[in-house]
């Protein structure tokens, strides 16, 4: 199985685990109260979305993955988003240790 693959299927575990928010106003309130560990942003977002969320993960140090577009994510997690937030320690450093390898 391939990174891609084992990121997709973390994303769907956490999702329901219950470990994630999704969309635009809930990722920036949990970010902004730090309980967001890691963050998927879809890489065809809005240039607005794009920069709000890279300069919000900057300022917190909450590590972003921009590799996938839109519809990869929504796949990831049966629902339709742009943006997700994980907000679990475990599947956050996973992830990042996928991403690294």
């Amino acid at each position: 199985m391939d990174k891609k693959q084992q990121l997709f299927n973390l994303a769907g575990l956490a999702k329901r685990a219950g470990k994630i928010t999704t969309g635009e106003e809930l990722v920036t309130k949990a970010i902004q109260s730090g309980r967001t560990k890691f963050i998927f942003l879809a890489n065809d977002a809005s240039q607005n979305l794009i920069k709000k969320m890279t300069d919000k993960s900057k300022f917190y140090e909450v590590t972003v993955c921009q590799t996938f577009s839109e519809i990869e994510l929504s796949q990831a997690i049966g629902q339709n988003r742009k943006v997700i937030a994980v907000l679990d320690d475990g599947f956050a450093k996973k992830m990042e240790s996928l991403m690294t390898e």
